[in-house]
């Protein structure tokens, strides 16, 4: 009979850096077996969702984000978080008692390698306080709006040629050659 392997956690003191992530195909460099048990694992964490996650997807169902929606038990890489912004490159991960802190700070060490920022809510602040969490929610997602505005400002200083729009938004642009001048 074979030994099953297990997913172990490596030493801490053997690397400190988070494992480098290369986006290809549909995953990061993750095999298409393990993506889809990824996905597996999301769908039956959805069903059997906890209390305070419930709470929160609801108030979410409830409000006008506008283009900011969050999707909840998002796969982003190869982590799950309880709910991920696309948009905004930012992930709410619900704490609950017994999760391992050492997974959570690798986890949250490789989102950020690849520009999703992490906010951690107590399972606990969302039964009790919502509107205080609900206000450190919005807090995030405002700072993460004027993060991302003052790079897209920094990407155009120092690259004018690139960001030169080809046409203005009363759709004039470059003269174009008549057909008949060739």
């Amino acid at each position: 009979m074979t030994d099953r392997k297990k997913l172990q956690l490596r030493d801490p003191s053997e690397t400190t850096e988070a494992p480098a992530l290369k986006k290809r195909g549909r995953g990061w460099e993750i095999s298409e077996k393990r993506l889809d048990a990824l996905h597996d694992q999301a769908r039956d964490m959805k069903r059997h969702a906890s209390e305070a996650h419930k709470a929160l997807a609801e108030r979410f169902a409830k409000a006008d984000l506008g283009k900011y929606t969050f999707k909840r038990f998002a796969v982003v890489g190869s982590a799950i978080v309880d709910f991920n912004c696309h948009n905004l490159g930012m992930a709410i991960v619900i704490d609950e008692e017994g999760d391992d802190p050492a997974l959570n700070r690798r986890r949250d060490k490789s989102l950020d390698a690849v520009g999703v920022k992490v906010m951690h809510l107590k399972a606990t602040d969302i039964l009790e306080n919502m509107d205080d969490v609900l206000k450190r929610i919005t807090a995030g997602m405002r700072q993460r709006i004027a993060d991302k505005g003052e790079a897209r400002r920094r990407h155009e200083a120092e690259n004018p040629r690139q960001t030169k729009p080809r046409y203005d938004r009363a759709g004039n642009g470059p003269p174009r050659r008549d057909r008949g001048d060739r």
